[in-house]
């Protein structure tokens, strides 16, 4: 219990830590003027304030209704990490944020951004997918939520690690949970989506068509591309004999890289530049990240630029 109790304070420590460095200001809401929404009617009570009564209403049925609005807030935020099993490589990385994983990178960025949305006043929310909707909360502006995601998050850590033997295996067709999303979030959200995005070319087209749909639904959407560029962009392996395992499926292939790194890096930047293209032509904010770099340095100045809210 005590170990579980200092892992969840280092995360939570962590993500204070970063934003207290970069944190110089308040940034713009992208959906400036449409923070306070209305949400319904209620029948008015004599004695308070008149100022949202509906007149309009008023004058069609003669009796007195004042309009709710839902909680202001700057922004609402859902955090949506891609943890299919591919997102555990390397898994030597595996819960350590100074050398991370893809996944151990996104759920400490994730907690990183959410101490961002807090300190703001903006509402956030988290779902992790894989082929489906694993998880997902609601989007609230309070440190309280921030503590129960960040518990979440920590819980996601702890999971265990698919071997050869035993899984889950979770494959990383997120095209389905994205639609669901899209049709489920808050209208004008901002959807951060972090994911490796490899996916087997019979997948590819779905992801991208997800994407447009959570933009056809008036959602922003940022898409973090989530690799270690060493290994999975350069195909940066030593010359000999390596057997390497398909985290999703447990295939093992054992090769030599030399002799197939120009095939696969051609087959890699092709898919990563199609994304890109297909971001660009749908608006979507395109980040490539290499966990290998530190989030740190990365995913807090591109929030903040202002351009990223014009």
């Amino acid at each position: 219990m005590f170990e579980e109790l200092e892992k969840y304070k280092a995360l939570d420590f962590y993500a204070r830590q970063i934003v207290e460095g970069f944190l110089t200001g308040m940034h713009r809401s992208p959906f400036h003027g449409f923070s306070v929404e209305f949400a319904e009617h209620r029948q008015y009570t004599p004695g308070e304030s008149t100022r949202t009564i509906d007149w309009k209403l008023y004058g069609r049925t003669d009796k007195l209704f004042v309009k709710q609005f839902e909680e202001e807030t700057n922004l609402r935020c859902q955090l949506v990490i891609d943890h299919s099993s591919s997102m555990l490589f390397p898994i030597e990385g595996h819960g350590h944020p100074n050398s991370p994983n893809k996944l151990t990178f996104a759920c400490y960025a994730a907690a990183v951004l959410s101490e961002l949305f807090v300190r703001q006043r903006d509402a956030f929310g988290l779902s992790l997918i894989s082929h489906d909707i694993d998880l997902t909360t609601p989007c609230r502006s309070s440190r309280t939520h921030q503590q129960y995601l960040l518990q979440l998050l920590e819980k996601e850590l702890r999971s265990p690690l698919p071997t050869a033997d035993n899984a889950p295996k979770r494959t990383t067709h997120i095209a389905p949970a994205l639609h669901q999303l899209a049709e489920e979030l808050h209208r004008r959200s901002l959807v951060v989506i972090f994911s490796d995005a490899l996916v087997s070319p019979d997948h590819h087209d779905p992801l991208i068509d997800a994407m447009r749909h959570l933009r056809h639904c008036q959602h922003e959407v940022i898409f973090f591309h989530t690799l270690h560029h060493d290994h999975e962009l350069h195909f940066d392996y030593p010359n000999r004999p390596t057997e390497f395992i398909d985290l999703e499926t447990g295939l093992r292939l054992k090769i030599n890289p030399a002799e197939v790194a120009d095939k696969y890096r051609q087959k890699i930047t092709q898919q990563t530049t199609d994304i890109k293209q297909h971001a660009i032509q749908y608006r979507i904010d395109y980040q490539p990240i290499d966990i290998a770099q530190g989030f740190d340095q990365i995913i807090l100045p591109y929030l903040l630029k202002p351009s990223h809210h014009n």
